[in-house]
């Protein structure tokens, strides 16, 4: 994978406030944006503090369509929120629909899900990876924003991991635990006993 670079900017009012909006490329065209607060009129080479930060999937079927079977809008929103509120930080929002495996099959999981699969085993039923995502383009955006240490909003230690990995940055998990509802509540279940996030909510009560 060829490396990302900043390839346009610009100031984007949202309902959370006003951020900026970076969108980085590489050559082949991929695309992925930034929306972040406080970090592009840096003065100094690396940030002076740990930055608050989400690294974030795409999720089309949530964030725009509005579906109750997963969290990815509520987190994505509280996300945006807390950055603004702390007056500094960024959201890496990645095109990765369906934990990289794209909207088609990602729908082709959730029929599978209906006829009782939960989402790992619908996954691997269709020939994919339970989480076939990948982050080395973070890498890339975290060196051009000048970032450090890093708060990373997650309940997802391996990312926490990978991101160690490859940036180098000291990782502080910060959990991010909204958008439970009765129709997501077994793919919670199945996020943490199965893919091992951390969730300090009862998820069995």
């Amino acid at each position: 994978m060829s490396k990302f670079i900043r390839y346009s900017s610009t100031r984007l009012p949202t309902l959370w406030g006003e951020f900026d909006a970076t969108v980085y490329q590489n050559k082949q065209g991929e695309e992925h944006i930034v929306i972040s607060l406080g970090l592009l009129e840096r003065e100094k080479e690396i940030q002076d503090h740990s930055i608050l930060m989400r690294v974030h999937s795409a999720c089309f079927t949530s964030e725009v369509l509005g579906s109750l079977k997963c969290d990815c809008r509520e987190q994505l929103e509280y996300a945006l929120q807390a950055i603004q509120q702390e007056g500094k930080g960024a959201v890496i929002y990645l095109f990765q629909e369906g934990r990289g495996i794209g909207l088609g099959a990602k729908i082709k999981a959730y029929a599978l899900q209906e006829q009782g699969r939960d989402t790992v085993d619908a996954n691997t039923e269709l020939g994919y990876a339970e989480d076939a995502r990948s982050y080395e383009m973070v890498q890339d955006i975290i060196q051009d924003l000048g970032i450090g240490d890093i708060r990373l909003l997650t309940n997802n230690p391996l990312k926490v991991n990978g991101l160690i990995e490859l940036t180098k940055c000291t990782v502080e998990r910060i959990p991010i635990e909204v958008g439970l509802n009765a129709i997501n509540e077994n793919y919670l279940k199945v996020k943490r006993d199965r893919m091992g996030h951390m969730f300090h909510e009862n998820l069995d009560k």
